[in-house]
This record gives C-alpha cells, sequence and structure tokens, in this order.
C-alpha cells in the first residue's frame, strides 16, 4: 500500500516495528522512521497518518500514542480489521482533541495490494474528501467508497468478511462432496469449469481453484481455519439488531469446530450413546 501511494506521487513516510518490512520499505526507495515521534516530525502539518494493525488492544494503545504526538487538524486512518465498536470510541478521543478519525475497511488480499483494493470509508464528509487522493492512489478503479459515518467502514468491512464466511463455506462443502464421490469426479476440472463459465464463478472460486493446483486431495494441508473476529463481529450485531443470518452464523460455527483437535460435543455424544444404547464407543487410540 505504501508502495503504491509512493508510485502515485505522494509524499509518504513508514513506520514499522518489523526490521524486515522496514528494510523491505527503505529498498524501495521510501523514507522510514524509527520511531512514533519520527514519523509525526517528518510529516508536513495538516498530517495523515494511516494505521494498520491487528484489531484489539494494540490498535488502540497505537493511536492513543498518536493522539499524543498529533496536532488538531490532523487525521489519523485506520485501516486495519478493527471491531467498529472499538472505531467509534476512538473517534471521540480524538476528536475532544481536534484531530480526525477515518475508519476503513480494506479488502482485497495480496492481488489488491498491487492491482488495487476496495475501500469502504467511514469518515465525516469533509474528511473523506480530503483523502480522495489517497484513496484513488490505493483501490482499483471505482472500488471506494464514502459507506456511512463514524465506524461505518470498519462495520461494512465486518459484514463483507461475514458474507465471505458464507461463501468460503459453501465452496467448501461443494469440493468435499465432489472429492468424496465414487464416481470418478475430476475435480479440478469442475472447479476450472464453474470459475470459466458458470454462474457461480467468483474471485473466491478463482482462488479456490489455485489453491488445488496439482494437488486436489489437498494433501499435507489441516483443516483448521481462524476466524480474525470479523465474522463473530457481524453476528453480534445481527442479534443485537435481530436480523437473520443463518448461514453466516453456521459458517462461523464451522470455523469454531474446525479449531477444536477433538470435539468435547461428539465425545459427550458418543458417550453417551454408549449408555443409553449400549453403542461401542471408540477409545483413544482407536480401541473401541
Amino acid at each position: 500500500m505504501i508502495a503504491r501511494l509512493h508510485a502515485a506521487g505522494h509524499g509518504v513516510v513508514g513506520f514499522d516495528m518489523n526490521a524486515e518490512c522496514a528494510r523491505g520499505v527503505k529498498e524501495k526507495g521510501i523514507d522510514v522512521a524509527d520511531s512514533l515521534g519520527a514519523l509525526v516530525a517528518a510529516l508536513k502539518p495538516p498530517r495523515v497518518v494511516w494505521t494498520m494493525t491487528p484489531p484489539g488492544a494494540a490498535t488502540s494503545a497505537l493511536i492513543r500514542t498518536l493522539s499524543s504526538l498529533l496536532s488538531a487538524d490532523d487525521l489519523v486512518v485506520n485501516g486495519g480489521n478493527s471491531d467498529f465498536r472499538d472505531s467509534r470510541k476512538l473517534a471521540s478521543e480524538l476528536k475532544a482533541k481536534g484531530i480526525g478519525f477515518v475508519n476503513a475497511g480494506v479488502s482485497g488480499g495480496t492481488q489488491g495490494a498491487k492491482n488495487g483494493c476496495g475501500l469502504l470509508v467511514g469518515a465525516e464528509r469533509r474528511h473523506f474528501e480530503r483523502l480522495v487522493p489517497v484513496f484513488e492512489a490505493l483501490a482499483a478503479p471505482g472500488a471506494y467508497a464514502l459507506v456511512g459515518g463514524t465506524g461505518a467502514g470498519h462495520f461494512t468491512k465486518a459484514v463483507h468478511n461475514g458474507v465471505e464466511y458464507a461463501l468460503m463455506q459453501a465452496y467448501g462443502e461443494g469440493y468435499e462432496l465432489l472429492a468424496a464421490s465414487d464416481i470418478g469426479v475430476d475435480v479440478e476440472a469442475t472447479l476450472q469449469a464453474w470459475q470459466r463459465g458458470c454462474s457461480i464463478r467468483s474471485h473466491l472460486l478463482e482462488k479456490l481453484c489455485q489453491a488445488i493446483d496439482g494437488n486436489p486431495r489437498l494433501d499435507g494441508i489441516k483443516g483448521f481455519v481462524a476466524d480474525s473476529g470479523m465474522g463473530r463481529w457481524t453476528v453480534e450485531e445481527a442479534i443485537r439488531l435481530r436480523v437473520p443470518t443463518p448461514t453466516i452464523s453456521i459458517a462461523l460455527q464451522a470455523r469454531f469446530g474446525s479449531q477444536q483437535d477433538d470435539s468435547p460435543t461428539m465425545k459427550s455424544i458418543a458417550a453417551l450413546r454408549g449408555v443409553i444404547g449400549g453403542h461401542a464407543v471408540m477409545k483413544t487410540g482407536g480401541a473401541a
């Protein structure tokens, strides 16, 4: 992202606690500060500081530290996947100091970094308009929008990721059914045909095709799927608003299931069947 801004002619200064990342930026001919204080000092007021950090305590601490270094009329843009409720709190704190806050949901992955990402921007309109040249440098053509006020950027990104969970789950279930078939289905050829002209073609299906290329059985890959928090926030807000989201909710629960080495739920059911019906119970190690 910083390389895209630099290539578009914006004056940029980077900072990263990871020395390897900092070196990589320097090698592109971009200035890199050795501290947050040096970063702020290197920028001409009114400043714009764009953060990309993990959600929760790390992001909150960073932005609060920045608020003690910045001045009135400066802008902080949080482009990480933060909880929109945290973003609203931070925006209020910064506003009390005269510092603007913009929350930008960023999507597109590594391909977006190269070819332009999608940006879901929550901000006051005057802050959004000030940053339009920055958004145009980062986003794919037409792929940025002011989606609402404070918190709206991260909220719409959370819902985006919830939908993504559901789509991934559907593709995964389709893949498993194809792979389980006993009639000789060519899984790779099927997915390629789906992607090249069928109604369920998509960016995600394209990536699944790449993932199984040459390894249709996905040998060597553990079925553990992490959840970043975005799906949880989506479901939490759906509950608060009484909006039914069964598909997204089930996809989130499936990820939780994948994170268990041995399901306590299924253990209890196996034990219960043994007690009520005398069914064989598989013991640890494979013995019955």
